[in-house]
This record gives structure tokens, sequence and C-alpha cells, in this order.
């Protein structure tokens, strides 16, 4: 039976292995990690979002990080030192301007396509991830951005997606708790929130039950490539232990260091970690868990999503082009802080948890999904801010790429 070694343990990692395990392959997942889910995977927005399909590949986005760039709390920021990297990343990702309307299309008939392989899954294993299926609100301010998101639903409305305009009456009505107005609105009722992190591990843990290895703690220092089996070089308990593995085939589902093992693979994969903050705002008392909405928001000027997680209450956003950086900086969490307050002031912040994780995005903000150069290689990764949103149907892609190329029998 073929052995295939899967590069990443979060949530493109774990739906692959689920997905190949159902296929009869002996699958063994690796990660640096001690646990599954633990980076990128840990604590997102939350959202199962069709309705944020749109691609950034648009002249508006550039011209916004323009006049962010010296902004501190901006939504988005870019760091100017020059990296070979960020800067070959950005020119590609202008080059797929002219892409942006059949990208954002496509993006948003696989994001649909996703949902229910996911909730299929969930369903199956008895996954418990604290899913609230009351769709999402996008909320604009002012007439110029709400007229901007119109023309923009028209293309998710091209994809499939049911969503329609809402006033800002009507808003309220759809999430009494938002205290402060909004010129108007669109809503997506077939959206949905969960916990990234708790559907993960859930899953990580069906996939123990069906016989798939996972090896944590494991980082992977190098791949041989000369001859099959591969050979992945690990090292183990910090560095100090060196093991050998063999595999017939490699999935690279290693999130922002996947171009990394593509490089070490003979293939180019261009992806860069786009870093996004959260905070996780932990609903102690009884008046703050009424307060706070259990419809998820995205506010177009912030960039700011929520999702409703059970006791807690968790608010993300922003973009920063910095490169592998991890540290997380008072000031970008600030406005996630004074953004909670402002519109749900009855929501206590006395106990909230910051965190950072880094997007992978890919230049044209579609996943690559399916064999690379050599025999025995493949790809399921570069999702950028929608890997939760999109991983389950990617997953599917995958496992037929694998079907196709390395027959179980």
């Amino acid at each position: 039976m073929p052995r295939i070694a899967i590069i990443g343990a979060g949530i493109t990692g774990v739906t692959s292995a689920y997905a190949l395990s159902k296929l009869g392959y002996d699958v063994t997942v690796y990660d640096r990690q001690r646990y599954p889910a633990m980076e990128t995977s840990y604590a997102n927005g939350g959202q199962l979002s069709a309705s944020n399909a749109e691609v950034w590949n648009s002249t508006a986005t550039i011209l916004k990080g323009l006049r962010w760039m010296l902004r501190k709390n901006a939504p988005l920021l870019l760091n100017p030192k020059f990296s070979w990297h960020k800067y070959s990343w950005l020119a590609q990702f202008m080059a797929q301007i002219p892409n942006y309307r059949d990208n954002t299309i496509a993006t948003t008939r696989l994001a649909i396509e996703a949902r229910q392989h996911l909730f299929d899954m969930a369903d199956a294993e008895g996954i418990d991830f604290d899913l609230e299926r009351r769709g999402i609100l996008h909320i604009y301010h002012d007439a110029a951005s709400f007229d901007t998101a119109r023309r923009s639903n028209a293309l998710l409305e091209a994809g499939g997606l049911e969503r329609y305009a809402v006033s800002s009456s009507e808003a309220r009505d759809i999430e009494p708790t938002l205290q402060t107005g909004c010129y108007g609105g669109f809503y997506t009722p077939s959206d949905a929130t969960g916990d990234i992190h708790k559907f993960t591990r859930g899953l990580a843990a069906a996939c123990e039950r069906r016989g798939v290895t996972f090896v944590q703690d494991a980082d992977i220092d190098n791949i041989s490539r000369d001859s099959r089996p591969y050979v992945l070089d690990i090292l183990r308990n910090g560095g100090t232990q060196r093991e050998q593995h063999e595999a017939h085939a490699i999935v690279v589902c290693a999130g922002a260091a996947s171009r990394k093992f593509a490089q070490q693979l003979g293939d180019s994969l261009n992806i860069y970690p786009v870093k996004g903050y959260s905070i996780s705002v932990h609903l102690d008392d009884a008046e703050s868990q009424a307060a706070a909405p259990r419809v998820s928001l995205l506010d177009e000027a912030a960039k700011i999503v929520t999702s409703r997680l059970g006791d807690r209450f968790r608010v993300a956003g922003t973009a920063e082009f910095n490169g592998f950086n991890m540290d997380i900086r008072a000031e970008r969490v600030q406005p996630l802080i004074d953004w909670t307050r402002k519109h749900f002031p009855n929501v206590k912040t006395s106990r909230v948890v910051p965190w950072c994780g880094l997007r992978p995005m890919t230049p044209n903000m579609m996943p690559r999904v399916g064999p690379g150069k050599r025999p025995g290689v493949f790809y399921n990764t570069g999702h950028g801010h929608l890997g939760w949103t999109l991983s389950a149907a990617t997953a599917q892609m995958l496992a037929a790429s694998v079907g196709r190329a390395l027959p179980v029998g």
C-alpha cells in the first residue's frame, strides 16, 4: 500500500489526511508543533464565509495599502523594507488584477462546495466545534462603500451565492445586539462560523481512529528528492535527535512554510506569510454573554470580522506584510479591543487573549492544489484568508489528484 507523508497538521493537512484515509491510503502527518492546529489553525476569525470570497487583486486594494502605509493601526500594513520574496510576490499580485473577476467567481463556487463537505465531516465524526449557522452580516458605514459592495456582490451572486442587501434597520433586526448604526449591509444566511482549532483537533482524532499516524514535534530539515521512496530528514526533541522516514508520496500542506518545501522538491511556489491578528474575549458573566452577537459580522471599513464561539467572542482582522514575524504588537491588537468596546459596550473586555497567525497567500489568492513536477509530490496549500472556508473542498480535490496518480491497489 502506498505510504503518503503529509507535511502540516493544520486544517488543510488534517482534512487532506481524512480524505486520503477514506480512500485506503497509509497516511502519516508530520508537524513541528506538539499538537495539531497550533499555528494558523489555532485562533482565526472563525468565519466559514463564501461571502468573503472576493480576491484582493484590485487597484482599490493597492491604493488603500499605499494610503495606510504610515498608520501603525491600519487594517492593511506593509513594511516597506526590501525583501525579494515580498516584492516579487507583490509584483505577481498586481499582475493578477485582470483575473479579479474570474478568480472571485471561482473562489465563491469552491467555498459553497466546501461548506457541505465540512458539515458532513463534522456530522460523521461527531465533532463539536461551536458551530453557529446564523449567517454573516457585512456592514457598511457610508453610501460609497455600500455601492462598491453592491458591485462586488454581483460577482458573488454569479458564483451561486445567495446574498442580499439590507437597510440599517434590517441589519439591527438581524443582529439586535449591534449598538451602533450603519448605512446598510449585505446578509448571507447560508454562511456560518465555528472554532477552527476544535474542529481540526476533533478531525485529527477521527483520522487516528481511521489509522492515520501523527508524528508531532517533528521539524522536517530536508527532503531527499533524488529517488523514490522519498526520504524525510526529521529533527526531534528540539533538534537533538535525527530520524529518517520514507514515503512513496508527499503532500505539502505546510501553510506559509510550503514555499520552502516546494523549493526542496523542485517546484516554484510563491506563498507569502500575511499576518493576521485576533482577540478572544471571554464572556465571563451573563451580561457579556447577552450583549455579544451570535450573527457573524464583517465591518468593511475596519476590515474586522467576528464570531461567537460558545462563551467566547472572537474578533479578528488586519493584514500585515512583514515576513515571518510572529510578534504580537500592542498597536495592532488595540484596534480590535477598541472596536469591540465601541460596537458592543456591554461586553466586558477584562479577559482578552490576543493571537496572531500567518496566512499563506499566493499572488492570485487561489489555493495551490494538485501535483508537483516530480512523481508523488502534491500540494494543498496557499489558501490565504480562506483556509477554514475552503479546506474541506480542496481536500477532496487533493484526494482525487492523488487517486489518479497513485492507485491504492
